[in-house]
């Protein structure tokens, strides 16, 4: 019911920015984040739609927004409809569990990304320029020998270009350091590595390996903030510890499934995509709420 609603403009506020998966509406001195059941992958949205997606990654972001809080502060102003302004309350029943309010922030035009295991494209490149002495991956030199899901000697900073249309691309530590000067570079690099870890170590704690994950960040009064999601499973790599092993395609909790599907499928990555099965939309669901369930250790609020 609601998800039908959320896809429509909602009655009485502006019209809202649509992004691949969420609806920004600006209501002044603030944003309302709505989060949909829209899922996309190698930059298409697909169809259908994953029921209770966005509920699932709504809530989990706020989870974790509140656990990194001794390391950065964030966006979030209210995460519970019942308490948000009067205007909104005639869509509450939509927005419950899937919107949050959140401060404007001057948006940093890259997204910071932290890895900890070889994979996606750092993978590709690896395995690309890999010869006796080693390869590269994201403007790091690498030892040799390295395989698909490999622990990296230690965890990398590897930005990316923020794409409105198309793959974002990612660029060295050097490049981003011409466009947003040394001293931004250096609080990005180690606020991302310190939030990985953090992250990371929670992850473990609850029998998950927290491959790669990318952060968005921005300027609030001054002060550097997390936006947007943080540590789901659409912003991250999350793999089943217990099923690890390098060389293989990890046992994941993340769109690698129906990227897995999709690639199986034979689609060329340029035409619509295929119409994704009910066996893969249930499944898509069930890893998403498994992975809020370990993570949390509770059930979403459906």
């Amino acid at each position: 019911m609601s998800e039908a609603l959320v896809e429509s403009r909602l009655a009485g506020l502006p019209a809202p920015r649509r992004g691949k998966v969420r609806d920004v509406y600006d209501l002044g001195d603030t944003l309302l984040l709505v989060a949909t059941d829209r899922l996309s992958a190698y930059d298409h949205v697909l169809s259908p739609a994953i029921p209770d997606k966005g509920k699932i990654l709504t809530q989990l972001s706020n989870f974790w927004f509140a656990e990194l809080e001794n390391l950065v502060g964030n966006h979030l102003l209210e995460t519970d409809a019942a308490r948000f302004p009067e205007e909104l309350q005639r869509h509450r029943a939509v927005l419950e569990g899937r919107s949050v309010l959140v401060r404007k922030a001057e948006v940093v035009p890259f997204e910071c990304v932290a890895r900890g295991y070889l994979a996606g494209s750092a993978f590709r490149e690896y395995r690309a320029s890999e010869t006796d002495s080693g390869g590269t991956a994201c403007g790091y030199q690498l030892p040799p020998g390295l395989e698909r899901a490999a622990r990296l000697p230690r965890p990398l900073f590897t930005p990316a270009t923020k794409a409105e249309e198309g793959h974002d691309e990612n660029v060295s530590v050097a490049a981003l350091s011409l466009i947003v000067g040394e001293d931004l570079t250096e609080r990005l690099q180690h606020l991302t590595l310190s939030l990985y870890r953090q992250g990371s170590i929670h992850a473990a704690s609850r029998r998950l390996i927290l491959a790669d994950t990318k952060f968005e960040m921005g300027f609030h009064n001054g002060n550097l903030i997390l936006v947007d999601e943080v540590l789901t499973p659409d912003s991250s790599r999350y793999w089943d510890a217990e099923l690890w092993t390098p060389g293989e395609e990890p046992d994941s909790f993340d769109k690698q499934y129906v990227r897995n599907w999709l690639d199986a499928s034979g689609w060329d990555h340029e035409s619509p995509p295929p119409t994704l099965p009910p066996e893969v939309v249930q499944g898509t669901r069930s890893r998403y709420i498994e992975a809020f369930q370990r993570i949390t250790g509770k059930d979403p609020d459906l």
